[in-house]
């Protein structure tokens, strides 16, 4: 409601609130359009949910949800939304000098560590954990999961070509570095998908672990410590 100017005097109405305010209520909203999204997503499927149901259990209009998600698939992957993000940031903040690959493993390492939990935005692991079985457990979420890795890849090879000083359709190089890297986060993804005891922590363990074990995995012999028969 907007306030009314009466001639000769003050404005009509209830004072609006600080900018703050304001801005902690609109994250309020969404954190709660999206705990309860992506709660009916685990709970009954994301197929049979629909938006109305999403609203009237938060209590907020249509129009209110599409002020903060495109659509039913934007609410579905917002926690990934800001996984992809974090790391980016990271990767645009690592140092100059350091290698290619390093500055990817450094970028997804810190990307994990916040105290809000690995994704941010109010989502701890458990969630990011039910999101991701639930898109993967989903014939149409896996295909927009697909394509969003796609450009994913495609944003960070161009990052990895910007830092070098490299022509990203001339050189190979950025892209086949993003392609192994990304193949080793999505193997990461399902292994700790499957763990009993998923968590930021494990998801840390296992992101380093694999990402450790690239090189080695590719330049040298697997059979060093078998004897020849």
């Amino acid at each position: 409601m907007t306030r009314r100017q009466t001639p000769g005097g003050p404005p009509c109405g209830p004072p609006a609130p600080p900018a703050g305010l304001r801005e902690r209520r609109k994250q309020r909203t969404r954190e709660a359009l999206l705990h309860t999204a992506l709660g009916l997503f685990d709970s009954q499927g994301y197929d049979r949910t629909t938006v109305d149901e999403i609203v009237e259990a938060v209590e907020v209009s249509q129009r209110t949800f599409f002020r903060y998600f495109a659509n039913k698939e934007a609410a579905a992957f917002a926690v990934q939304d800001a996984v992809e993000s974090r790391f980016l940031g990271e990767l645009r903040r690592r140092p100059p000098a350091e290698a290619p690959f390093e500055a990817l493993r450094r970028a997804a390492l810190e990307s994990w560590k916040s105290e809000a939990g690995p994704v941010g935005s109010g989502v701890g692991a458990e969630l990011q954990l039910r999101t991701y079985r639930m898109i993967e457990s989903t014939p149409s979420l896996i295909a927009a999961h697909m394509r969003r890795s796609v450009e994913l890849e495609r944003r960070t090879a161009l990052l990895i070509a910007e830092r070098e000083g490299l022509d990203v359709e001339a050189d190979p190089r950025p892209r086949v570095a993003v392609a192994a890297f990304a193949g080793v986060m999505r193997l990461t993804g399902q292994l700790w998908g499957r763990r009993p005891d998923a968590g930021a922590d494990a998801l840390r363990e296992l992101t380093e672990l694999h990402l450790d074990l690239l090189r080695p995995a590719l330049v040298c012999s697997w059979r060093t410590d078998r004897r020849d028969l």
